[in-house]
């Protein structure tokens, strides 16, 4: 069956060819050569703007994106905006760029160190937890030891004369309160031979607040010459007298603040004021002993410039429990041992510790105090050098009758 239609195929494409060839002419068929060239002219001319179409097709839809793809993509937006709000969308979609951003970010850090591998610093850093956080000086305790060893003997002069053996101990209480605050006033820019003297003096005229106040400026200041300073001394004597007697009853005040308040009177006074006449630790007493002594042996964090910059300094590590002892200790072990001008590095058992040992070890021998408590004031033992002239209503001229005062003592 298929034969008889297969052949008609065959027939009638030859007879299409023929008829739509432009050389195909056939004399019996009634039509001139005119009208074939015509329509084959025609046919030609059909394919190619079907083959120009067809080709326009083709490059117009290798450029546009399928239209299965567009309809899938508009499907999913569709979706998308009616699942979530339009707010979250915005969101999420941030988020989603964010994070292929990031992702890519990494992947190029991960490039870039995978290409070149550089050594970075690396800085640390400590933080400090504020006042609980205490900077101790190195064998500081060894140190420390070692002078209790040296001052074992307990023969400074501060151990015979010092503010503790100056006053009266039989006297009321707020009269020896009274006497340890005029001890240390006098001891200011004086040696303790030198205040023992004035203090055994001023006891021998009663030596109390009323008796201070009824005395005249004039044989004050022959009680107590030849201290340091001892005018400007008699002034502040005076007024810190007059100021117990008004605001405090007659007794020393009993607070740093009240202490300091007296004319005369500064950190040093005030805190051992505190400890020897009232016992109770306030702080730490730092005279030109102690403050030296502590810059030599490295106890303060830098050097220190004056006394109160020491006693804040020893205060932010020292035990409070050695405040009271601090001072006796070193004042005494100044006085003995080291120095201020040629210590005696080579008898002190610290020198192998200490920062400041060894700069000028001269040959001297050990300092000892007199072997009895009671100064004896003759010619310039224990004195200072005087100040200014010595003309008469200059500073540093001794007082009218100042000899026999002297000689009495």
């Amino acid at each position: 069956m298929l034969a008889p239609v297969r052949s008609f195929c065959v027939y009638m494409f030859r007879r299409r060819v023929r008829m739509n060839s432009p050389y195909f002419t056939d004399s019996t068929s009634g039509l001139d050569t005119s009208a074939s060239d015509s329509m084959g002219e025609s046919a030609v001319n059909k394919g190619v703007r079907r083959l120009r179409s067809r080709m326009a097709q083709g490059l117009k839809s290798e450029d546009d994106p399928p239209k299965v793809k567009a309809e899938v993509l508009e499907q999913s937006i569709s979706l998308l905006t009616h699942a979530q709000p339009p707010i979250e969308t915005v969101s999420t979609c941030k988020k989603t760029t964010i994070k292929v951003k990031e992702e890519a970010v990494d992947n190029q850090a991960l490039l870039t160190s995978s290409r070149k591998t550089r050594r970075g610093r690396l800085k640390v850093e400590y933080e400090e937890e504020g006042a609980e956080l205490k900077r101790e000086p190195c064998d500081w305790r060894t140190q420390l030891s070692f002078i209790r060893e040296m001052r074992s003997k307990r023969d400074a002069p501060v151990d015979q004369m010092g503010a503790e053996k100056c006053y009266d101990t039989e006297a009321p209480p707020e009269v020896r309160r009274y006497q340890v605050l005029i001890s240390l006033m006098l001891s200011s820019q004086t040696k303790d031979l030198v205040t023992a003297g004035a203090m055994q003096r001023l006891r021998e005229h009663d030596l109390s607040v009323d008796a201070i106040l009824n005395m005249d400026e004039e044989t004050l200041g022959k009680l107590i010459y030849p201290v340091g300073f001892w005018r400007t001394k008699v002034k502040y004597i005076k007024q810190a007298t007059a100021l117990i007697q008004q605001e405090f009853g007659g007794d020393i005040p009993d607070t740093v603040e009240g202490l300091m308040r007296l004319p005369g009177v500064g950190p040093k006074m005030a805190h051992l004021a505190m400890d020897i006449a009232w016992n109770q630790v306030s702080g730490i007493g730092v005279d030109t002993h102690v403050h030296r002594i502590s810059n030599r042996l490295g106890w303060t964090r830098k050097e220190t410039k004056t006394p109160e910059e020491t006693r804040r300094a020893l205060e932010e590590w020292l035990p409070r429990d050695l405040w009271s002892e601090i001072n006796w200790l070193l004042v005494g072990f100044g006085q003995q041992v080291c120095l201020p001008v040629g210590p005696l590095c080579s008898v002190c058992v610290n020198q192998h510790t200490c920062p400041a040992a060894h700069r000028s070890s001269p040959s001297k021998k050990l300092k000892t105090s007199p072997a009895s408590p009671t100064p004896q004031v003759k010619g310039n033992l224990g004195q200072e050098k005087p100040r200014g002239n010595r003309r008469k209503g200059k500073a540093g001229a001794p007082p009218s009758g100042q000899t026999s005062v002297l000689h009495s003592a």
